[in-house]
């Protein structure tokens, strides 16, 4: 009996003794409870449904949005191939005829257009082959009819210039390149409507701006005045 009261009394000293603090010193801090979790909400099982159309003869099924698989952008269609396989050859009869301006015709501003033509011209056609090429493409990859190309010059037209000489070579040069040039604009415009390639939208408003701009040099060369718009 008198051991457990012993016990007793020192258990209650060293209770005393942790819990008295004397009042000239700082008591230590508490120490802080951990804070609670927060429940964050999750993300939805599902949104809102989407309706997808069905094959030919059967009906039609709903997904949920986040479901649904990602659509792959185009990266260019049939309007962009017809674009390049016709402007290659388009462009390659223009620097012929650019060719030709050094030997026949006597118009130094004609002659400085067509250096001009083939300085431009010539990069754009390794351009178009590249691009072609890139994607397991070639010439014949498009339509393949010339003479179905806005501008383009027969043979016949071809053969008269490469036989004028002096001003009426000037002539006949301006007359043929603005028609050639016409053509290459309403390609060019054509594949701004319907293309999707980034890069061939580029150069065909490059093609608009550039050709448009040297109709009006090659008819101020010869001291005609533009058409009125």
């Amino acid at each position: 009996m008198l051991v457990e009261l012993a016990v007793l009394a020192m258990v209650a000293a060293g209770a005393a003794a942790v819990v008295w603090w004397p009042d000239d010193q700082p008591k230590p801090a508490a120490k802080a409870s951990p804070p609670e979790s927060l429940a964050l909400p999750g993300l939805p099982k599902a949104t809102a449904p989407v309706l997808l159309p069905g094959a030919p003869g059967e009906a039609a099924k709903t997904l949920p949005a986040n479901e649904m698989p990602p659509v792959p952008r185009r990266s260019h269609n049939n309007a962009d191939i017809r674009f390049v396989t016709m402007m290659i050859p388009h462009h390659e009869q223009a620097l012929v005829m650019a060719k030709l301006v050094a030997d026949r015709g006597e118009n130094r501003q004609l002659k400085i257009i067509a250096d001009r033509i083939l300085a431009a011209q010539e990069p754009e056609i390794k351009t178009l082959e590249t691009w072609l090429t890139d994607r397991g493409l070639n010439r014949n990859s498009g339509p393949g009819h010339q003479h179905g190309m806005a501008g383009m010059q027969s043979a016949e037209a071809l053969e008269q210039l490469t036989a004028a000489r002096g001003a009426e070579f000037d002539r006949m040069f301006v007359t043929m390149m603005v028609e050639h040039h016409q053509g290459a604009i309403d390609m060019a415009g054509e594949v701004l409507a319907l293309g999707v390639d980034g890069v061939l939208n580029e150069m065909a408003s490059s093609v608009i701006v550039e050709q448009g701009a040297e109709i009006n040099r090659m008819r101020e060369a010869l001291g005609a005045r533009p058409p009125a718009s």
